[in-house]
């Protein structure tokens, strides 16, 4: 039985028990609908092994040795992963494009008696509209940047506007880093078009009407890319700014930061990556501090001498200017919960008079 979806919402929002995708490991390591199970009819080595027969001997051949191997692999789900599934299951199957590989699974799910639906078009489909979304379409949200130097908390504020119930995007979270040289968490990031899956389902669970604060970021976090039509947003979003003295910055750069405190080596090494930009006299002393436990002092050198330079230049090239400003005498986790309603406010006079300034 064929599923047409022809809406993002239909994929986030699907109402079946679980969402199964067939594609190899591979393919679902690069990107795959969030939330589905890999239950590949065939893994990495197989499909290429089959697509070699297919290309250098026969069409035949090849469709005997898939099907072989595709009933064998399904049939070790059946007696694995999927053997605790009741009867009245209910699962959504998609391939790449909804052909034999999804169809085949779904034949089989259905013969047992489940009531299981193949993704008309497969991951296609999906893909067609997550790249629509925010690579074509212009986004039909009203964004703010959060803005602010290194380490004025600025993710951490993020989530306490969150329980204010302001609407936000997480845009670290979602590549999995803290966006700057120091920025790499222990789990390698996401694909790029997995961190696009991811931004497609936070923006769906949002309300077009209200606006929705991001984080300000350049348009790379480690290695991924903001779209562009995120980009575009964001670029011609109104700024609210978060400025706090720079003791309590390094301060927070310690908790922040825990793992490069906890690995010195790894502290130093990352050091290493900024001599083209600091001069290797400066990286030789910084790194000096760090074998010595000097952690809070290097990181406000740090901020003085790398980061604030950097931030008010850019903001200056930009001309960035902030609608609206928080200044914040101290970064404690209290504190920043006190601040949050505040923020709140502020993200709120920001998004109104841009909306002033458009009527007008």
């Amino acid at each position: 039985m064929l599923r047409e979806i022809d809406t993002l919402s239909g994929f986030f929002a699907h109402g079946f028990d679980d969402v199964i995708d067939v594609r190899s490991p591979a393919e679902f390591a690069e990107d795959h609908v969030p939330g589905a199970i890999s239950l590949p009819v065939l893994d990495n080595d197989e499909r290429a092994r089959v697509g070699t027969i297919y290309k250098q001997e026969s069409r035949f051949g090849a469709r005997k040795l898939g099907a072989a191997l595709v009933l064998r692999n399904i049939a070790r789900h059946l007696e694995t992963e999927l053997a605790d599934r009741p009867a009245p299951w209910r699962p959504m199957v998609y391939c790449w494009r909804g052909g034999q590989r999804s169809g085949t699974f779904t034949w089989l799910l259905r013969e047992v008696g489940w009531r299981a639906e193949q993704v008309d078009g497969g991951y296609r489909t999906y893909r067609r509209l997550v790249a629509g979304m925010l690579h074509e379409a212009p986004l039909p949200f009203r964004c703010v940047v959060l803005s602010g130097m290194t380490c004025t908390a600025k993710t951490v504020l993020l989530g306490e506007l969150a329980r204010e119930g302001v609407q936000v995007l997480d845009l670290e979270g979602l590549a999995q880093h803290r966006g700057s040289v120091f920025g790499g968490h222990a789990a390698p990031q996401p694909a790029q078009k997995m961190f696009e899956s991811r931004i497609a389902q936070a923006l769906c669970a949002l309300d077009p009407a209200r606006p929705v604060v991001v984080e300000a970021e350049s348009s790379r976090i480690g290695d991924l890319l903001v779209p562009p039509r995120l980009w575009e947003r964001m670029c011609a979003a109104p700024r609210v700014e978060v400025a706090a003295p720079l003791e309590e910055r390094a301060e927070f750069f310690l908790d922040a930061y825990a793992d490069l405190v906890a690995d010195p080596d790894g502290f130093c090494a990352t050091l290493e990556k900024l001599v083209r930009l600091q001069g290797h006299e400066r990286v030789e002393a910084w790194q000096g501090q760090v074998r010595q436990g000097a952690f809070r002092q290097v990181a406000a050198e740090l901020m003085r001498d790398h980061y604030d330079p950097r931030y008010a230049r850019s903001e200056a090239r930009h001309g960035n200017v902030p609608a609206e400003a928080l200044a914040l005498a101290s970064l404690s986790p209290a504190a920043l919960r006190g601040a949050a309603p505040g923020l709140a406010a502020a993200v709120a006079r920001a998004d109104a008079a841009r909306e002033v300034a458009a009527a007008g």
